[in-house]
Order: C-alpha cells, then sequence, then structure tokens
C-alpha cells in the first residue's frame, strides 16, 4: 500500500476516533449544520472550505451515486467495491473533519460580539 494511502486512512481514523468524545457534536447537529457550511462556503462568508475541497467532496459524492461506476463493479466483482469503499471512507472522514471545524467556527464566531 503506498505511503499516501497510509497517510489517508491514519487521519480518517483519527477523526472517526475523535468524533465520538463527549461535547462533540453529534451526527444530527453535523448532518444540520451542512446545508450552512455548503451556503457559506459557496458565497464565501466561511473561509474553511475552500472551492478545492468542496470541488472533491461534490466528485466524491458523484462517484459514489454514478451509474457509470456499475461496470466495474459487474466486471471486477469485490475488487470493483474496493475503489467504492476508499471513497466512502474518505467522503466520511472528510464530512466528519469539515463539519466539526465549521461548528467550531460557528461557536467562535456567536461567541465573539458584533462591532458597535
Amino acid at each position: 500500500m503506498n505511503p499516501r494511502r497510509i497517510a489517508a486512512f491514519h487521519a480518517l481514523w483519527r477523526v472517526v476516533s475523535q468524533a465520538g468524545r463527549p461535547g462533540d457534536p453529534g451526527l444530527g447537529e453535523r448532518v444540520r449544520a451542512l446545508p450552512r457550511m455548503l451556503a457559506g462556503a459557496v458565497v464565501g462568508r466561511y473561509p474553511g472550505l475552500r472551492y478545492g475541497r468542496l470541488a472533491l467532496l461534490i466528485a466524491a459524492v458523484a462517484y459514489l451515486v454514478s451509474p457509470l461506476d456499475v461496470v466495474p463493479e459487474a466486471a471486477l466483482m469485490i475488487l470493483g467495491f474496493v475503489d467504492d469503499t476508499v471513497v466512502a471512507l474518505w467522503l466520511g472522514g472528510a464530512f466528519l473533519g469539515e463539519t466539526q471545524r465549521y461548528l467550531q467556527w460557528e461557536r467562535v464566531r456567536s461567541a465573539v460580539p458584533a462591532p458597535a
């Protein structure tokens, strides 16, 4: 396995293992924050999610739901599902990491008093 892939799985494991700590947002809160985060990133209000990262997230979702991806699964059986698994794991980790950062950003932003 290549070192970059090992590092990616290590980072994913770190995010997933830290996601269940007491005081961290639950899955429901993360899902509800997703539209706000995406909208904020698109209009430039949330600087933590750059267009390149947003494009990767959209591409990963498109890859997973694409009907064109059925051909490798049909031809390669189990090996065809490995690519989907890697993309789904990356997407899950990215979802947890990005929503964590966004919710922290929101909390800090709401704690700072507005200028008078």
